[in-house]
């Protein structure tokens, strides 16, 4: 995805990925201890789990073996979780009706 610094056939290392974000996240006057790639990585699959509710699909995202993972990774209970993927499937027979 990113090309490192021993030329474009080489890819970046997690090391210098993390030093470049950290480099943005303080260019935007955000402190780099608090925000970083973790954070980004957490911040995408919460809103993805919200806008879809495919618990499934942030497991895969997330490379999770265990779906239990993915719940306790996004600070949700399972309950809520089907909860939530009982209201978008309503809500998606209810567009399909339309």
């Amino acid at each position: 995805m990113f090309s490192g610094r021993k030329g474009a056939d080489r890819s970046m290392t997690t090391r210098q990925y993390a030093r470049l974000v950290s480099e943005w996240i303080a260019s935007i006057g955000l402190d780099p201890h608090v925000f970083g790639t973790h954070s980004l990585r957490r911040t995408k699959a919460t809103l993805i789990y919200r806008r879809t509710g495919n618990l499934r699909a942030v497991q895969l995202l997330l490379g999770h073996r265990k779906i239990e993972s993915t719940v306790r990774y996004l600070g949700i209970e399972v309950e809520d979780a089907l909860e939530h993927a009982r209201n978008q499937s309503k809500g998606d027979a209810a567009r399909r009706q339309r």
